[in-house]
């Protein structure tokens, strides 16, 4: 839903949520285009619509963009431009939580700067990102790509770099994650993840004694005060 505020960054189950994903025209939010939107709705833990939707970006696609996605500038020439395909997926998942893989880095930064260059608004919806849950529910698995994680669940792959089809895959890892068993210890907690990059949080000793420290230092330097129960 469109939004003056933010929606939170949530770790715990949820039954009713919308899974989605995008295909664009580059890796950087804050410059490329958005091509595809595609959306699972599920509610009660079960699926109960689907969304796709092709979207103009009003620039050409990049040829090694449509071998990848399959989606070439022919395809979107007749389709809605950015603002007017946001609201539709905005319209189909309510205030949903959304679900996705990586959107912390990448889909929702690309959602949250058209809604508030179309529209003068933010997304209001809670959100869940599959990859931290993957990084501290399956420590010993060594890549938590969505394609890593759907061969590791036996999940099969298919229409891959599609958004609906991603987003198919998703849902089930979703719920196959959330099943998974958390072995927490005294200095990883699952509900411990840094906002910044998404991954696990961890107890550190520094010069001024305990703190958490992001798993993923030194790419990510983020760090937090330490609250003990």
């Amino acid at each position: 839903m469109f939004s003056n505020t933010l929606g939170r960054h949530l770790h715990e189950y949820v039954r009713d949520y919308c899974v989605f994903d995008l295909e664009t025209t580059g890796t950087d939010p804050n410059r490329n285009m958005i091509t595809e939107i595609g959306a699972i709705r599920v509610l009660g833990g079960e699926i109960d619509a689907e969304f796709s939707q092709l979207v103009n970006p009003g620039i050409p696609i990049p040829p090694y963009i449509t071998e990848i996605t399959g989606i070439n500038d022919e395809m979107v020439a007749d389709a809605p431009p950015v603002g007017e395909a946001l609201e539709m997926f905005m319209d189909f998942a309510g205030d949903l939580p959304l679900v996705g893989h990586n959107i912390i880095q990448f889909d929702l930064k690309y959602i949250y700067r058209f809604a508030r260059e179309c529209h003068n608004k933010t997304i209001g919806n809670d959100y869940i990102d599959t990859l931290p849950l993957a990084n501290t529910r399956l420590p010993a698995l060594s890549h938590h790509r969505l394609g890593d994680l759907a061969t590791h669940y036996g999940v099969e792959v298919v229409d891959a770099h599609r958004a609906l089809g991603d987003c198919r895959m998703n849902q089930v890892v979703y719920e196959r994650l959330m099943q998974e068993n958390v072995h927490r210890t005294d200095d990883v907690r699952a509900e411990e993840i840094c906002p910044q990059c998404g991954k696990a949080m961890k107890i550190r000793n520094g010069k001024f004694g305990e703190f958490w420290g992001c798993t993923g230092y030194p790419l990510c330097k983020f760090t937090k005060n330490l609250t003990r129960v």
